[in-house]
């Protein structure tokens, strides 16, 4: 689990839109970049290098929430 008050501080690197926490997949999803940061060990890795790219159909259901 993520820290409330770190996700709110938290920004895309890309973007500077804010975070989406995805628990089950332990990612910070940003809609604006189609970026998904991952989590290891409750420490975001917030490079842009070690993103990766939301499928088509996760932007779908992001944009549906």
């Amino acid at each position: 689990m993520i820290d409330k008050k770190l996700l709110s501080i938290l920004v895309c690197p890309v973007t500077k839109a804010s975070l989406e926490y995805d628990a089950e997949k332990q990612e910070l999803v940003c809609r604006a970049s189609g970026l998904a940061y991952p989590i290891h060990d409750d420490i975001p890795v917030m490079l842009e290098s070690e993103a990766r790219q939301l499928t088509l159909e996760e932007r779908e259901q992001l944009a549906r929430r």
